[in-house]
């Protein structure tokens, strides 16, 4: 049994890891929106519907996938912790205790160390996992590869919608996750929903509908970027409100749809760590691996095939033009290179938070993280206070809260004695 000065200090850092989870998350979303609003071409233009910003997608879902990779460096520190740190108290405990006779049997053979070697349980019944029942061992790791292309259709659908909508909506839209998250672990994981968690899924997509209401019936000028293809500059200027709103609500819709890619990640996921023994963060690593080559190749092959055409020149499938802004503009390049930082930090502090606290302590602190990125938007002056905005996000917070069983349901009938998990322990962070 752990001594309490063991305890203490892991309980005590508890409240430094939820802090870094929540200034990286919220990092996450406003740099990625901060890259937007960038101009990289045509900026001293009279003509405000001639000026370009920063509109790449698909790099800013690299960029996502190194700061993944990052997680590498944190698993090689933790290896060297163990080997000389841990070698070291060994070497000291040796020296300071004498071993313990054992009883041996009438052939010689110690209990204790067939005991220690058996892979039975001490019961009987039981039976612990074998090395070779991993799914993940050896050539078999390139299964995670699948999560990563999910990964990386559902970043990329993310990042084309932020370029249309305001951060705080964005943050909020993202909150229809928990509607496929539910939907896909009745289907694939045969998980099983109570009354009240099916009314929280139809109470969530009408949060997200009124958020994605208020974001197109008041939308913001600051935050459109031109026309979706390739961008045709600050079409806000012209005072198209239509426009605006159609954008908002195309915007809506990209985000929204790419919880769809963001749930059968989760759900492969859980899939194959149940089936595991692997650390997440070597997950986490190993997707990005997978996803930076996956979306490398993916931005060649688009960059041939239409980025070097008229039709697709200066487009988000133009390469060249794209590693150029990026390596020209030194805002660019600078808050590429804190994104890749923090979704690194938001990884790992994210995996240390589940694995401390809970698992659906993430939806409380994820909230949190979407309040503080509301906030900061409205301090910047990226965005303008919207009331049926407020009234969409508090429908989005109650019925997260209730489907994972934060709150009770507010009549006896739907309440029942304990609700089940639908997402691992120890599920995996990434923007």
């Amino acid at each position: 049994m752990a001594s309490p000065q063991t305890i203490m200090p892991s309980r005590a850092v508890i409240p430094f890891l939820v802090a870094m989870m929540l200034l990286t998350g919220v990092c996450n979303t406003l740099l990625t929106k901060y890259q937007d609003n960038q101009c990289v071409r045509d900026c001293d233009s009279a003509d405000p519907k001639r000026r370009r910003n920063f509109e790449q997608p698909v790099i800013q879902t690299l960029q996502m996938f190194v700061g993944e990779m990052g997680c590498w460096l944190v698993v090689g520190a933790m290896n060297l912790y163990k080997r000389y740190f841990n070698n070291n108290n060994n070497r000291s405990a040796s020296a300071r205790y004498e071993p313990v006779p054992t009883t041996e049997d009438n052939d010689g053979t110690a209990r204790d160390d067939a005991s220690i070697r058996s892979t039975t349980a001490l019961n009987g019944t039981g039976h612990t996992k074998r090395e070779g029942e991993s799914v993940l061992k050896g050539w078999r790791v390139l299964l995670l590869s699948l999560p990563a292309i999910c990964d990386i259709l559902g970043t990329t659908l993310m990042n084309a919608g932020l370029l249309l909508v305001a951060a705080s909506i964005y943050q909020m839209t993202r909150g229809a996750l928990v509607l496929f998250v539910g939907v896909f672990s009745v289907v694939f994981l045969k998980r099983r929903l109570h009354l009240f968690q099916w009314l929280s899924l139809v109470g969530v997509v009408v949060g997200v509908a009124i958020v994605g209401l208020a974001g197109a019936i008041q939308p913001d000028k600051k935050v459109t970027h031109g026309d979706l293809p390739g961008g045709s500059g600050d079409a806000g200027a012209s005072g198209d409100i239509g426009a605006d709103a159609l954008r908002v609500i195309a915007g809506v819709l990209m985000i929204a749809g790419a919880q769809i890619f963001t749930a059968t990640q989760f759900v492969l996921e859980e899939w194959i760590l149940e089936r595991s023994s692997i650390e997440p963060i070597r997950v986490v690593g190993w997707e990005g691996l997978f996803g930076f080559s996956v979306t490398l190749l993916g931005m060649i092959i688009l960059h041939l095939a239409i980025g070097r055409t008229e039709a697709g020149r200066y487009g988000p499938f133009d390469m060249v033009e794209g590693w150029r802004q990026f390596w020209e503009y030194r805002a660019v390049f600078i808050s590429s290179i804190l994104i890749m930082i923090s979704i690194g930090g938001f990884n790992f502090f994210g995996l240390s938070v589940t694995r401390s606290v809970s698992a659906t302590s993430r939806s409380t602190i994820d909230t949190c993280r979407t309040l503080f990125i509301w906030i900061v938007s409205l301090g910047l002056g990226w965005e303008t206070f919207k009331w049926l905005q407020v009234v969409g996000f508090a429908l989005l917070v109650y019925f997260t809260f209730l489907f994972n069983g934060i709150v009770q349901p507010p009549f006896e009938f739907l309440k029942v004695n304990e609700v089940e998990e639908l997402l691992p322990e120890e599920p995996i962070e990434h923007n």
